[in-house]
């Protein structure tokens, strides 16, 4: 009768190390049923749940890696797995697999305690944890830092509403953001991101800034605010506010558009996205005339967004066509999707005010960033602390991806 052994391995990682260790069980023919390894600071710890034929007694093949692991300097356990244990353990492969990652500009032990109890307190089991992130230098700078680790969940969920609502309630205080999705192939398979323009893509409410330049900016101001919190009707509030705009000249746009500062992380996430060969677009309640100069510098397939009307390079107060509203985001994600012959669950929607939400609750993965309160409430992912690349690590992506990026840039330009 055959026997389980679990082996663990840790100590100082050497190159070769893996195939000193396989090639004394390959001569005792072992079938390896599991096997995992990590390295942190060079350091390894390896783990292989192995079953030793009848024919392959244990102690001598136990005596030939302690050995091996003495040569090397490492340490090395066994554990025999009963049968019962291993049966159990083949039967819990069906159950759901989450993934939760934790971006902040510093990782501390406080937010892994906090965020691990609330996982225990769910009967969720940890499977893995991974650094995403890059490696930081101790005399680094707390304003440029950016961190992520991913934590691999295996479990059911009872309730993913009450989950969701105590890593809200923890975010604020530890400086985290913490995302919570399905494991699924669409994780990994998304093909499509769109955006919301003013205060997601750019730091600023182009009509803020029209507003000043008309000189109404703290009347535009304060319907702004009420419309992205969803206190007041967004087409209703963006007629009133447009219509204050009246009189105002077309060189103005130019001008506005030559100050606007890309949020943070624009650049790298765009620069990304097209080597993955993202489809990208601006779903936008502002205007036009700034989505499409935002288009050639970051080199967007589509851009929708409302279209000032213009008399006599003159501002007429007024919009032309289809507002671009909640719904209509919506809509448009799906049309672009339905084009690009792209599944909905392969989609990324991204946004800070109320009327993103349709669009966050359509997408695959839905994300309110830097968002209103009601916004963070309402969607199932949230990024504050961080900038938009930060999205890449809710995608799988990995800091030395970014970088193998540029290499190939570099190398082909």
């Amino acid at each position: 009768m055959s026997e389980l052994l679990l082996i663990n391995i840790t100590g100082p990682d050497k190159p070769g190390l893996t195939s000193k260790i396989t090639s004394i069980l390959a001569g005792y023919k072992v079938p390896v049923l599991d096997i995992g390894q990590a390295v942190i600071h060079n350091h390894l710890s390896m783990g292989m749940l192995v079953e030793v034929p009848k024919e392959s007694a244990s102690s001598p093949m136990v005596k030939d890696l302690l050995f091996c692991a003495h040569t090397l300097g490492i340490n090395i356990t066994f554990t025999p797995v009963a049968d019962t244990e291993y049966k159990q353990w083949v039967q819990e492969q069906g159950k759901h697999r989450y993934l939760l990652s934790l971006l902040a500009r510093k990782i501390t032990a406080e937010q892994l305690e906090r965020v691990s109890s609330i996982i225990t307190s769910h009967n969720l089991n940890i499977d893995t944890i991974n650094r995403l992130s890059g490696r930081v230098p101790l005399e680094h700078s707390k304003t440029g830092t950016k961190a992520c680790v991913e934590f691999s969940i295996r479990g059911t969920l009872q309730s993913e509403n009450r989950f969701r609502e105590q890593m809200l309630a923890i975010t604020d205080s530890l400086g985290v953001d913490i995302a919570f999705q399905e494991d699924n192939i669409f994780r990994r398979n998304r093909r499509l991101i769109v955006f919301d323009m003013d205060s997601t893509l750019i730091t600023s409410e182009v009509i803020d800034e029209l507003a000043l330049e008309a000189g109404v900016g703290t009347e535009v101001a304060g319907i702004t605010e009420q419309a992205m919190r969803g206190k007041i009707d967004f087409t209703g509030s963006l007629q009133r506010r447009v219509s204050l705009l009246k009189g105002l000249d077309e060189h103005v746009l130019e001008k506005i558009a030559q100050r606007l500062q890309l949020t943070e992380g624009a650049e790298t996430l765009f620069h990304n996205l097209h080597h993955l060969g993202f489809k990208t677009a601006i779903l936008s309640g502002g205007f036009t005339y700034f989505g499409h100069y935002l288009q050639k510098k970051l080199n967007i397939d589509y851009v929708y967004a409302n279209t000032l009307e213009i008399d006599n390079h003159q501002l007429t107060g007024k919009v032309l066509g289809q507002v671009v509203d909640g719904k209509r985001k919506a809509d448009l994600l799906e049309l672009i999707a339905k084009k690009e012959n792209i599944r909905l669950e392969q989609t990324i929607a991204v946004g800070d005010g109320a009327n993103d939400l349709p669009m966050l609750g359509k997408a695959g993965l839905g994300i309110a960033f830097r968002a209103k309160p009601i916004v963070r409430e309402s969607a199932k992912q949230a990024i504050s602390t961080l900038g938009l690349d930060a999205i890449l690590y809710l995608m799988g992506f990995r800091d030395r991806d970014n970088l193998l990026f540029n290499q190939h840039t570099q190398q082909t330009a």
